[in-house]
């Protein structure tokens, strides 16, 4: 099964959308989103067209999505909470928060297969032990080419995405 990943969207819906539009074409069905997602209606913009589900954390940037996040967690596809969320998909378990100092004490805590952050913006993969600690760059393009990241949990193959470069 195949999973992306993306983090600082920062409101970007135009970007998302093209995600959307690729993952739709993919058949993929779950993204995991690593915060700084923007405003609640940037979100809802980027998912019109998605039927899957969405699992995210907040970032430093999402004070407006504070007050928001118990109304996204009664919509059955999209699951949001402050810090860090913590999810099992095909036997890996993963934990997935904003901040890299909280990502990497996940990640040695040895408690999870994959440990996926953003706020850096910049795309990086290392192993802490056994567990592959990700960030998939940012998708909002505000410092860095837009990026996202695949996963495959049956392969354990991970593949960054250049959003200019979906065909």
């Amino acid at each position: 099964m195949k999973i992306v990943i993306v983090s600082d969207t920062h409101g970007n819906a135009a970007n998302f959308k093209k995600v959307i539009k690729w993952l739709n074409k993919e058949k993929i069905q779950t993204i995991l989103h690593c915060g700084d997602i923007g405003t609640p209606e940037s979100l809802k913009e980027s998912l019109v067209d998605f039927k899957g589900e969405l699992f995210g954390v907040l970032g430093n940037m999402d004070k407006d999505f504070k007050i928001f996040i118990e109304d996204y967690n009664e919509i059955p596809r999209i699951k949001i909470d402050e810090d860090i969320l913590e999810i099992e998909i095909n036997k890996k378990k993963i934990a997935i928060t904003h901040f890299p100092i909280a990502a990497k004490k996940l990640a040695q805590s040895q408690a999870y297969d994959l440990v996926f952050y953003g706020h850096t913006h910049k795309p990086w993969e290392e192993k802490v032990g056994e567990c592959r600690l990700i960030n998939p760059g940012e998708l909002a393009g505000q410092f860095y080419k837009p990026t996202f990241a695949v996963y495959d949990t049956i392969t354990d193959k991970l593949e960054l995405k250049i959003l200019e470069k979906l065909s």
